[in-house]
């Protein structure tokens, strides 16, 4: 057994192990060796005062400038009240009952020392209750200030019953082991781009004596951890072109020429590129594995229909999965519309080389589904589009060649993999995603697809004006607002109001749309509103400024068949203004809708508001979309809305969108404590390296398939591979 796998427990003992374990997610030497410092303090760079995050674990550096003993409860209790300073703030620090002796001793005026606790707020004053500490001076004689003085102290990410230091401490123990940590990079590799040796990356990652020992070392874990994920992705890939497929070519003079023939306009060029990729795909005999990522209405349900023709063409069956049901009816709808006749094969008056295109959701009566089921079976149905519906045992098709899967972040890995073993051999697989991915978070989280993107819009497409409406600044705009709508009514368009949550709720609201109030709405004195409920806003909307108009509601709960009828009545006209949550957000077609109102627009993220707002403007006449928000103006929220308003690029928004969350993200893992396989590497900034180790990877998976020549790098692998991990890779 290696150093590195050895339990915490036999190191720094059992209660030390078992805090470990619990609170971080770490079990071996190996695990807090990976565990690396969130940044470092200097003695004398002080995390500033002024700075404090609420609610979150920190760590400070700061000089007591006071302390006192108070009273309270008739002098029955007391309190320690110690006041700290940096020079940028004040904060302080509050110890009660018995835990007040041993501080008001060594907490005294002038004293540094480090603190830990979590931040919260008394009598509108930032404060930390029964902080850990550790004194900073003469105490342990002039030597331990040296070696403080000297040193970029690491700070961990941490967790109430660990505090930093205490990990510094566990780090220290472990630390003579890292020479003995095995290096997964090959050497050839780690000379050419002059890379640190692991072990002396993982010595200046947790005690640099200067900022380069931390910039070589940062560089180094990051290689590993890109290198480890690519190799993991490329054999993926290796391995997916060994199994077999059937080829499908294009057949010519069949469904696919017959429907490009009676398309009213010429498709874009970028439409033309992508599906040449996906036709060469076809035709081979290894399966298809390809990510179409598509602005919104960017058309990319035109490509993949024209992939399932294809399909079709050689007599395969082409299943399309989307995420809810009003989607799968939608695209149904609007396949058919496309098809026309060709839809209608086997029927009267239906096309000569048509096929059947059927629907397949939960919520069908029983006569359909039989129906469907054995139009699936006797391959009488060449399209087939559903629900997760399409995974269940009983549905067995007649020869499934393609599988398309609508929005993949919504569709689980195991049900990929359920439909994948519904053919005879595995059917060709493509999915589409209107997120918007940029290039390195799609090599990292989908490396084992190969990519398309549709980044023109069809012509025709109306460009969107977009603007942020501050309804408690200036109330006078969001009146404005309604009126715009009313004007857009009046010219015979139509409109959407989107609300984050339904209303009606029995008690206060649960689940997604309760959302913690977040520091910044607690520091801005919010009052404890709730989101906007479609409900309620309807019903006032209804009354006042949009009184006379059409007005209806879309919502999760209703009926399948209520929603469908509502959506039909929209599509046809018959209603002037939509009062929906996000259940519009992905694929709802109606071109005369120009005009969107997005209600606490700052309960949305970023991506999710780029979704919503790509439902206007897919007609000839110009959209309008309009980001209500009460949130202050200097407020981060309100930074996201403009951020949102400022551009209609997708890739550009979701790229902000990852810029803001992932501070977040990587805070909060260390908070819960939850670990992703990336601890060092940072998606969005560490672009070239992700591509470089790309390269390398398939190279040297090209050249050595099963890494006999690289035992360290096996051994790698299969740490990042645990059991689980193996299998989502399996089944992705």
């Amino acid at each position: 057994m290696s150093a590195l796998d050895e339990p915490l427990k036999k190191i720094l003992g059992g209660t030390t192990a078992k805090v470990m374990a619990e609170q971080l997610g770490l079990n071996t030497v190996g695990d807090l060796l990976h565990h690396y410092p969130r940044r470092y303090a200097e003695r004398g760079e002080l995390t500033r005062l002024s700075d404090l995050p609420l609610d979150e674990h920190v760590t400070v550096v700061a000089r007591v400038a006071d302390a006192r003993v108070l009273k309270f409860n008739n002098g029955r209790g007391q309190r320690l009240e110690v006041t700290l300073t940096d020079g940028s703030g004040r904060l302080q620090l509050v110890f009660f009952g018995k835990g007040i002796h041993k501080p008001h001793k060594e907490l005294l005026p002038g004293r540094r020392a480090m603190f830990a606790g979590k931040v919260s707020v008394f009598n509108r004053k930032l404060q930390l209750a029964h902080p850990e500490y550790a004194l900073l001076d003469g105490e342990d004689g002039e030597e331990a200030v040296d070696a403080f003085a000297g040193r970029l102290m690491p700070i961990y990410p941490a967790c109430q019953q660990m505090a930093s230091w205490k990990i510094a401490k566990a780090v220290d123990a472990v630390l003579p082991s890292a020479r003995e940590a095995l290096d997964p990079l090959p050497e050839a590799l780690r000379a050419g781009r002059a890379l640190l040796p692991l072990p002396e990356a993982l010595e200046k990652v947790h005690r640099p004596r200067t900022k380069a020992d931390i910039e070589d070392a940062r560089s180094r874990l990051k290689w590993d951890e890109a290198f480890v994920l690519q190799v993991a992705l490329a054999r993926r890939r290796m391995a997916e072109t060994q199994l077999p497929a059937t080829p499908r070519p294009l057949t010519p003079g069949g469904l696919l020429d017959a429907f490009d023939a009676k398309l009213p306009f010429t498709l874009t060029e970028g439409q033309q590129k992508v599906s040449r990729e996906i036709f060469d795909d076809l035709a081979t005999d290894h399966p298809m594995h390809r990510l179409l990522q598509g602005e919104v209405g960017s058309g990319k349900t035109m490509v993949a229909l024209r992939a399932m023709l294809a399909v079709v063409d050689t007599g395969g069956q082409a299943a399309m999965l989307a995420p809810t049901e009003v989607l799968a009816q939608q695209h149904h709808r609007s396949i058919t519309e496309m098809m026309g006749e060709l839809a209608e094969g086997g029927m009267l008056g239906g096309a000569e080389q048509g096929t059947k295109v059927v629907l397949l959701t939960g919520s069908m009566g029983a006569a359909a589904r039989r129906q469907a089921l054995l139009d699936l079976v006797t391959g009488e149905a060449g399209i087939v589009i559903g629900t997760h519906a399409l995974i269940e045992d009983k549905v067995q098709f007649h020869d499934l060649g393609l599988v398309v899967v609508d929005e993949q972040h919504r569709f689980g890995v195991e049900q990929r993999d359920a439909l994948r073993g519904k053919g005879k051999q595995p059917p060709h697989l493509l999915v589409m995603t209107a997120t918007p991915i940029p290039r390195t978070v799609a090599m990292t989280v989908f490396g084992d697809l190969e990519t398309s993107v549709l980044d023109q819009l069809p012509a025709g497409r109306s460009p969107i004006a977009s603007h942020v409406v501050p309804a408690k600044d200036k109330p006078h705009f969001l009146a404005r607002a309604w009126e715009r709508v009313r004007e857009e009514v009046e010219a015979g368009h139509q409109a959407y109001v989107v609300c984050p949550r339904i209303g009606d709720e029995e008690d206060a609201p649960k689940g997604k749309g309760a959302k913690k109030k977040s520091a910044e709405e607690a520091a801005a004195g919010e009052d404890k509103r709730p989101p906007l409920a479609v409900l309620e806003v309807a019903d006032q909307l209804a009354k006042g400024p949009l009184a006379g108009l059409r007005v209806e509601v879309l919502h999760g709960r209703m009926h399948p068949d209520d929603k469908d009828a509502v959506m039909r009545r929209f599509a046809a006209g018959e209603v002037d203004a939509l009062v929906a949550t996000t259940v519009i957000e992905v694929g709802v077609n109606v071109p005369n809708a120009t005009a969107m109102v997005i209600m606490d627009a700052d309960r949305f993220g970023v991506s999710q508001l780029h979704q919503l707002r790509g439902r206007v403007g897919r007609g000839s006449a110009p959209g309008l979309c309009l980001l209500v928000s009460e949130m202050p103006e200097a407020s981060p929220a309100r930074a996201r809305l403009a951020a949102v308003a400022g551009t209609l690029d997708g890739f550009e928004l979701s790229r902000i969108d990852l810029e803001q969350r992932r501070e977040g993200d990587v805070l909060g893992q260390a908070q819960s404590g939850a670990r992703t396989s990336l601890r060092m590497l940072a998606v969005i900034e560490d672009e070239q390296v992700i591509e470089a180790a790309r390269e390398e990877a398939t190279a040297l998976v090209t050249t050595d398939p099963e890494l006999t020549g690289y035992p360290e790098l096996r051994t790698a692998l299969q740490a990042l591979l645990d059991a689980e991990r193996e299998q989502y890779l399996d089944k992705g």
